[in-house]
């Protein structure tokens, strides 16, 4: 498979899957998740599969500071409910690194490594995503805006030309080009830009105090992450 080369300069993300480690997937239960893991899963890259990445990797960051993040025990709650614009992509790469499944996930073996019921949609938050530790109950609120990473101002009438099938074979190169230029500099230019990916530590009592509820105004979040 050719990728463009910043794919590979994007920092992995490292877990330790309990469960992996057990069934002799991984020794010692390590796994390690590149850029490039979750472009194969959403089928494509763009600033909204950039954007959760980097909201994964800052959120485990915070809650796990030098220590490798557990997968299997971070539980993940949206606000938006899982239909609506690009919630489902995000929570899709959400649940590739940490392993948070809702209903439909790994039931666990003799009660241990189950990975149900840590993935919520529709969740009472004041940002756009909440990363828990089920250890501890430490969580961390996120938000993207990756409309602070404007593309280039011809990227809209390449765009326009290209669904429209009237594009030639140049301007459809130099559209993809263009496109990945601006992912690039999400994930690599932008990684700890804070006024792009904010974090926010919860307390304990905050993050037990979230309710599903309501359905909501995302509006807001599509905008905020570029779509």
């Amino acid at each position: 498979m050719r990728y463009p080369d910043f794919f590979d300069a994007v920092p992995s993300i490292r877990m330790h899957d309990p469960l992996a480690g057990f069934l002799g997937a991984a020794a010692d239960g390590i796994v390690e998740y590149r850029y490039l893991d979750a472009v194969k899963l959403a089928g494509h890259s763009c600033p909204t599969v950039a954007a959760a990445w980097q909201l994964t990797r800052r959120a485990l960051a915070a809650l796990y500071g030098q220590a490798v993040p557990v997968r299997g025990e971070v539980r993940v709650e949206m606000r938006g409910d899982r239909a609506d614009g690009v919630v489902g992509v995000i929570a899709s790469i959400a649940t590739l690194i940490t392993g948070a499944s809702g209903d439909t996930g790994f039931k666990g073996i003799a009660g241990h490594f189950d990975r149900r019921n840590l993935l919520a949609y529709g969740v009472e938050l004041p940002q756009e995503m909440r990363f828990t530790r089920t250890d501890t109950g430490t969580a961390v609120d996120t938000t993207a805006d990756v409309g602070r990473v404007p593309g280039d101002p011809s990227m809209m009438s390449l765009l326009q030309r290209c669904v429209a099938g009237a594009a030639t074979a140049e301007e459809a190169q130099r559209f993809g080009e263009l496109w990945q230029a601006r992912v690039r500099r999400v994930l690599l230019e932008h990684a700890d830009d804070e006024a792009v990916f904010r974090v926010r530590l919860v307390a304990q009592a905050d993050a037990d105090s979230a309710k599903v509820a309501r359905p909501g105004d995302i509006a807001k979040f599509h905008r905020a992450i570029g779509v």
